[in-house]
C-alpha cells in the first residue's frame, strides 16, 4: 500500500479548473492541453464538480450530446469523494478501489490543491518511464 503523503504527490502541480457554463467542447481542449484526464469544476474557488475523460465518453458522446453546447454542470460529478493532502496515498488508492473512480480531488477547507489518480500510485518510475517516452518522441520529430 502506497505510504507517500497525497502532499507529496500533488507538490507543484499545476489544477487544471474550469467554471461550471464552460462547454464540454472546451474543457475538454483544456484537458487535452494539460495532459490530464479530469478537470475540477469551481465556483468562487469552491469545488463543486470534476468532469473526467471517462464522462466525455460516457456522459456526452455516447449520450448523443453536442459537447460544443453541453454545460460541464449537466453532465459534471457533483456528489465527489474528496482527500485532503495530510492524509497517505493508500487512503486514496482505497477510494478510488471502493468507488469505481480514478481520480479523487484534494482539498483544503473545500478549495482545491491538486488531484490525485490511479496512475499516482505507480510512483516516480512512471514518471521517468514517460519523460523518457516524451523524449524519444522528440527526437523522432527531429530526424
Amino acid at each position: 500500500m502506497p505510504t507517500r503523503k497525497i502532499a507529496e504527490v500533488v507538490k507543484g502541480q499545476s489544477i487544471v479548473t474550469a467554471d461550471r457554463t464552460l462547454s464540454v467542447l472546451e474543457a475538454s481542449q483544456r484537458m487535452a492541453a494539460a495532459h490530464v484526464g479530469a478537470i475540477m469544476v469551481l465556483e468562487q474557488d469552491q469545488l463543486i464538480g470534476l468532469f473526467t475523460e471517462r464522462d466525455a465518453l460516457v456522459r456526452v458522446l455516447a449520450a448523443g450530446l453536442d459537447p460544443s453546447s453541453t454545460p460541464l454542470a449537466e453532465v459534471m460529478t457533483s456528489n465527489l469523494q474528496t482527500i485532503e493532502a495530510d492524509r497517505p496515498l493508500g487512503h486514496a488508492m482505497h477510494l478510488m478501489f471502493e468507488g469505481g473512480f480514478r481520480h479523487v480531488p484534494v482539498v483544503d477547507n473545500g478549495r482545491a490543491v491538486g488531484m490525485v489518480s490511479a496512475r499516482d500510485a505507480l510512483g516516480m518510475e512512471m514518471v521517468a518511464f514517460e519523460e523518457e517516452l516524451e523524449k524519444r518522441a522528440s527526437i523522432a520529430e527531429i530526424l
